[in-house]
């Protein structure tokens, strides 16, 4: 059964969280990413899902202009309040969809990959970040009363698995970008060791990182067409017959 982390003031604790040097250390580094990232998406409407108040900013270089959030936190701007298992759009009209940590935290996130799966158009790009349980980040989680507080009670699903579900819903996954190997902790040793770690890591563990952003695409369907039956049997009227003899009869009569 999935862990239900969907639940009253969410939102409220998430906006907390993300608004600490932690949570702040890892906007920074997802602001970097996704602003490589985006910046090589095309199309007319990109839509960026989350439960998060405060988020990177990275939209400044990408070519999509028309850009909309979704979320439960009020803001103003290009702002649907909604739930991330419920988008409201209508279906194949998205280009690009960022989902920022939502996976983490929905109550249900296979749900809101189908609803990125019902809105994306063929070759629609999805651009997920969250935080890995097989590292560092995903071990605190352990820690005597960690498991009770926000981001560590989140589902933090691994990339494999976000892989996983991905192909069954029909995308391709292009690239998997990883980051922060540091543990977290804000002792001032380790953030002077912080750039090492990195490097290292990204190098040599880079399945152990405490964050990871999955880009894939929405497959193309390559559906047979179906011949229209009326076509069939007009082409089947005029061809001839050949008359064809029973089995153990003889062909010249005898």
């Amino acid at each position: 059964m999935e862990k239900n982390v969907h639940e009253p003031g969410l939102v409220a604790a998430l906006d907390g969280w993300f608004r600490t040097d932690l949570g702040r250390l890892v906007l920074d580094e997802e602001r970097r990413e996704l602003t490589e990232v985006t910046s090589r998406l095309f199309g007319y409407y990109l839509v960026e899902v989350s439960q998060l108040c405060d988020r990177p900013d990275y939209w400044q270089e990408c070519p999509i202009r028309h850009r909309f959030r979704v979320s439960p936190c009020p803001a103003p701007g290009n702002h649907l309040l909604a739930q991330p298992e419920r988008l409201p759009v209508a279906g194949d009209h998205i280009d690009a969809v960022v989902l920022l940590h939502a996976l983490d935290f929905a109550g249900d996130p296979r749900q809101v990959l189908r609803e990125v799966e019902r809105v994306l158009i063929p070759e629609g790009r999805v651009v997920i970040t969250g935080f890995n349980p097989w590292s560092l980040w995903g071990l605190w989680r352990a820690m005597p009363g960690a498991g009770r507080k926000l981001p560590w009670k989140g589902h933090f699903l691994s990339y494999s698995q976000v892989e996983d579900w991905l192909s069954l819903l029909g995308f391709d996954v292009e690239r998997v970008h990883t980051l922060l190997f540091r543990p977290p902790w804000k002792r001032a040793f380790l953030l002077r060791r912080a750039q090492v770690m990195e490097r290292l890591g990204r190098r040599f563990w880079p399945w152990l990182a405490g964050v990871y952003v999955v880009v894939a695409t929405k497959r193309v369907s390559t559906l047979t067409p179906v011949r229209p039956r009326w076509r069939l049997q007009r082409k089947l009227g005029r061809a001839s017959v050949e008359p064809v003899a029973r089995i153990g009869e003889d062909p010249d009569g005898g």
